[in-house]
């Protein structure tokens, strides 16, 4: 197929040659682009120095976070553009970065250090596309391989396991058999990369379309031992309940790849039953219950995203929405919504039903979701009214109860509790006159 790139990064091409330095498009943007897909960032591999690069383009602005490795970014208003020097990458002493990056002025020692040969390709319209790890050949058949013996490119750098996974994940390839018994030969060595790389990989593949075919890829190679271990105890637990016919781990990644790519959801998708293990009943009739299983899960997401040093909010974010799940099934009130959009907050309550929607779907039996979208229709109208569903949306505050002559202390918290439950009910009454007159009354 034809390969049409967009003007301004075809600009950055014309202005290297016509400056007498090589330029090709490679990576995994020309692998995009034999995919039929528009790549999200352009790679140009050169043969211009870094130096060089700087001069070339000295009109325009440009990042120089990694000159040292012989990158240069060029910054356009369309889009930044990476060029990048051809190099020759020394021995990998600590299994994530080479000893020394050395320069050269051939494309082919550049395209062989690469990883996979779906990413060894490169192109200009000069040449056409280089192709000399029969790249294009694992793309037509949907093939996840190494560039040359896998455990050497493994060895090189630990986390080409994982990201041979993400891409197998994110394209819907195979992986090759020999890469395959690599992976799975050499995971363990993954502990030896910083658990943000590990945890920047294993957010994509939980992002991507065919996430439940990347958590299983995860699973048969022994990697999740690894990333999550809580999440092994799940595998092949069955659960004994007529509203289940898949095991926890199944139903797990049934409702993560149903839920909308968030990545709070999805977390919360892939470890909302995570407790069930531990919480694991069998009754007299041999059904099986899981009764507080919601705050297990919630304490043991905790710890496994905390081990991947996630942020705070992520941590909270994620905690709210599991141990929430369950709200499902409650038969609620508006005043009962409200004091759910109050426990789960304005920026999670939509995340929530979306969740509940994929857990009700992935269940056995009735999978009708009808209840779950009429109940967001009534969320949805409250917010959009306005409202009170917390206490600082009252007309009054602590300053205006204690101007009526109140003390500072536990009655002001007690008051506005009351003013808030009463106003949740008849939000005509949410006034300063009224709420000020309501508390002469009533205190």
């Amino acid at each position: 197929m034809p390969i049409v790139l967009p003007t301004y990064v075809e600009n950055i091409m014309e202005i290297l040659e016509k400056n007498n330095y090589q330029a090709f498009l490679v990576g995994g943007s020309i692998r995009d682009l034999l995919l039929g897909t528009m790549p999200h960032d352009f790679d140009i591999a050169t043969n211009a120095k870094p130096h060089e690069i700087l001069d070339v383009f000295k009109d325009y602005k440009t990042l120089q976070v990694g000159m040292a490795f012989g990158t240069i970014v060029i910054v356009q208003k369309e889009g930044l553009v990476e060029l990048t020097t051809y190099r020759i990458e020394e021995k990998y002493l600590d299994g994530r970065r080479p000893s020394r990056v050395a320069f050269s002025n051939e494309l082919f020692e550049d395209l062989k250090r690469r990883d996979f040969t779906i990413n060894a390709l490169a192109y200009n319209k000069s040449f056409g596309i280089i192709d000399p790890f029969n790249g294009r050949k694992d793309l037509k058949n949907k093939v996840i391989k190494t560039v040359g013996e896998p455990k050497e490119r493994f060895k090189e750098d630990h986390l080409r396991i994982l990201r041979g996974v993400r891409l197998a994940s994110q394209l819907g390839f195979t992986i090759d058999e020999n890469t395959y018994y690599s992976c799975k030969s050499m995971g363990p060595f993954l502990k030896k990369i910083s658990v943000e790389r590990i945890r920047e990989e294993f957010f994509k593949i939980i992002l991507s379309q065919r996430s439940s075919y990347g958590m299983e890829l995860l699973k048969n190679l022994n990697l999740i031992e690894i990333i999550i271990p809580e999440l092994v105890d799940t595998i092949n637990f069955n659960q004994y309940n007529p509203h289940h016919d898949k095991d926890v781990f199944y139903h797990s990644l049934c409702v993560m790849e149903n839920s909308p790519p968030i990545l709070e959801i999805r977390l919360a998708a892939l470890l909302h039953d995570i407790g069930k293990p531990k919480a694991f009943t069998l009754d007299e009739e041999g059904i099986g219950h899981f009764y507080g299983h919601d705050k297990i899960s919630v304490e043991i997401s905790k710890i496994a995203l905390t081990r991947l040093k996630c942020s705070n909010k992520l941590i909270n974010d994620v905690s709210i929405l599991v141990g929430e799940h369950m709200t499902a099934y409650g038969n609620y009130t508006e005043k009962g919504l409200k004091r759910l959009i109050n426990r789960v907050g304005k920026d999670n309550i939509f995340k929530l039903i979306e969740l509940q929607k994929s857990d009700k779907i992935c269940s056995a039996g009735d999978r009708n979701i009808d209840f779950l979208i009429e109940r967001e229709k009534a969320i949805k109208k409250i917010l959009d009214s306005e409202e009170p569903y917390k206490k600082n949306q009252l007309a009054i505050n602590g300053h205006d109860i204690i101007t009526l002559g109140f003390s500072q202390g536990k009655i002001i918290g007690e008051i506005l509790e009351y003013l808030l439950e009463l106003v949740m009910d008849y939000p005509e009454l949410n006034n300063k006159e009224n709420l000020l007159n309501i508390i002469k009354r009533e205190f």
